[in-house]
């Protein structure tokens, strides 16, 4: 998938290449989605095919009704049955997005699989949520209701028929315009939503909640007598300290797609789980890579004064995964800047192979050290393709997926922030690895491989020891990191940026995440130009000031 088009590619444990949506999912819900949650019209083309070729149809004339209804049927049952929340058995509830918009003729077999399904199971055991826009008129500001009366029209005219109707707009609908739907689109008041624009996303559930969403959707499930009122002071205390913080901690972002931001948002996700946890406003600055190399110097100088004063004005540094070498030379720069300049840093995938390349050339005097990604005839070749890739396919081919890597050195920064564990688990997507014939020349010039996969040979986590947080990583820590529970190296990356380190090391005065039971003392966030001292109540994500007033 290219990021320009579907922005992140987000990996799975089971090594499922997916689009963002899942990535929301798992970070709102703290679940583990399988590959088999994304469905795909080629997946169901594709199980349709086997059938056939199988004679599962007896020579039947393969139809997209009912066959190929059918198997997305089946398969939305089968997967249904699928744990992903750690407990045994299966969920009370299945939720099912049919991404798209009505009319778009990729949907059809979708929507008239669902038409079935919802015919088929009843009404008691299936909730239509049918998302809508209510645009607003600038010049008059008049909410309009003509397109989600014409979005629901079409719905109907395809056999569906929304229970509750959430409405995007940028402001609360109106009470009248909330009627008039209502009318209009045969749906009861109560069960409609407004969407309407919030300061952080966290405060959609919160919305959702208010607006008694949760009890619109048990009444058509008829599962009001079987559940609890949401507890949500955690997330409420995160929404708010979300909104309170003030102090900024930059971080530039020295990428290659950052023309679109979806392309980086687990990587944006992450920065801001371990940003709130500091207790800092987390500002992003985007550096496109290519921006930073010397050739643009001569071609755009105002870019390339632009790219390098945003690098040097931000607090860390991160260079994300990637591919291809557009943008490569750019990268190595910004991580030759952090090193020279004892900036924080966090190399990712196709980051830390920089960081490698860049030690090699500026330290070990290789001028020509590259990767064969970017020059298969390097004489000097510090990052290699995997033997056990593919050069033919590229589809899947990868090293995808939850992998195990083992901390080498119990005294490094990493395995320090990771909670002096042996072992940790983290998802990777990648083609090339270090080249392990070069790691006791790189070590012996002071770079510490500090973690490695279980067989000793593929580099996981590289560390520069006397540097105040200079570290890369073959995996993805972005893809696991949750609110309230920041991954340890993105934390590990802001509180070094903030100053907060060490202390965070010394494992006191420093958060891990809201919630978790660490006594924060004095913590200072600017409200309002004031200094208000929060001290931490117990762990129920509730805080509270000097005065008393929470």
């Amino acid at each position: 998938m290219s990021p320009f088009e579907h922005g992140e590619v987000f990996v799975l444990d089971d090594g499922g290449e997916v689009d963002l949506d899942l990535g929301n999912y798992e970070r709102f819900l703290d679940i583990k989605l399988t590959r088999d949650n994304n469905i795909t019209t080629g997946k169901i083309y594709q199980a349709v095919i086997d059938k056939e070729r199988r004679g599962d149809y007896l020579g039947k004339t393969v139809q997209v009704v009912p066959h190929v209804t059918d198997a997305i049927q089946e398969w939305i049952e089968r997967v249904a049955m699928i744990p992903v929340d750690g407990m045994p058995g299966p969920a009370d509830v299945c939720v099912i997005e049919l991404g798209g918009t009505i009319g778009d003729i990729e949907s059809m077999p979708f929507i008239e699989a669902l038409g079935q399904f919802s015919y088929r199971v009843g009404s008691s055991n299936f909730c239509l949520i049918h998302v809508s826009l209510v645009p607003v008129l600038n010049v008059v500001g008049e909410q309009k209701t003509k397109p989600t009366q014409h979005s629901v029209r079409g719905l109907r005219g395809l056999g569906l028929t929304p229970n509750i109707l959430a409405c995007r707009s940028t402001l609360p609908l109106d009470e009248n315009v909330k009627m008039k739907i209502s009318q209009f689109c045969h749906v009861p008041a109560e069960n409609i939503i407004t969407l309407y624009d919030v300061p952080n996303i966290w405060r959609i559930p919160l919305l959702l909640r208010d607006q008694k969403a949760h009890e619109a959707i048990l009444r058509v499930l008829n599962l009001q007598g079987s559940t609890r009122e949401p507890s949500l002071k955690e997330w409420t205390s995160r929404a708010d300290i979300c909104d309170m913080l003030h102090i900024p901690v930059r971080i530039a972002m020295v990428g290659k797609y950052t023309g679109l931001t979806d392309s980086y948002l687990s990587v944006i996700k992450a920065l801001l789980h371990a940003s709130v946890a500091c207790f800092k406003k987390l500002v992003v600055d985007w550096v496109p890579a290519c921006d930073l190399e010397d050739e643009m110097e001569k071609e755009n100088p105002d870019a390339y004064k632009v790219a390098w004063k945003l690098l040097k004005g931000a607090d860390g540094i991160l260079v994300p995964g990637g591919f291809g070498d557009r943008g490569v030379q750019g990268k190595i720069l910004a991580a030759k800047y952090a090193r020279e300049n004892r900036v924080p840093f966090l190399g990712i995938c196709l980051g830390m192979q920089i960081a490698v390349i860049e030690f090699a050339r500026s330290i070990l005097g290789l001028l020509d050290a590259n990767s064969t990604e970017f020059d298969a005839n390097t004489k000097n070749p510090c990052v290699i393709f995997m033997p056990e890739g593919s050069k033919t396919h590229m589809g899947g081919t990868m090293r995808l997926g939850s992998r195990r890597t083992y901390f080498q050195v119990m005294e490094c920064k990493s395995a320090k922030l990771c909670g002096n564990r042996s072992f940790i688990d983290e998802r990777h997507r990648h083609r090339y690895e270090v080249n392990p014939d070069m790691v006791s020349r790189l070590e012996d010039a002071g770079l510490s491989f500090t973690g490695k996969d279980e067989t000793g040979q593929r580099m996981e986590i590289v560390e520069l020891p006397n540097h105040p947080y200079y570290i890369g990583v073959q995996f993805h820590p972005e893809f696991k990191s949750r609110p309230g529970k920041p991954s340890a190296l993105f934390l590990g990356l802001i509180s070094a940026a903030c100053g907060q380190l060490d202390a965070l090391l010394q494992g006191h005065k420093v958060p891990t995440g809201i919630g978790n039971g660490i006594q924060i003392q004095k913590v200072n966030v600017y409200q309002n130009g004031n200094v208000a001292k929060f001290a931490k109540i117990a762990s129920d994500g509730i805080y509270s000031n000097c005065n008393g007033a929470h």
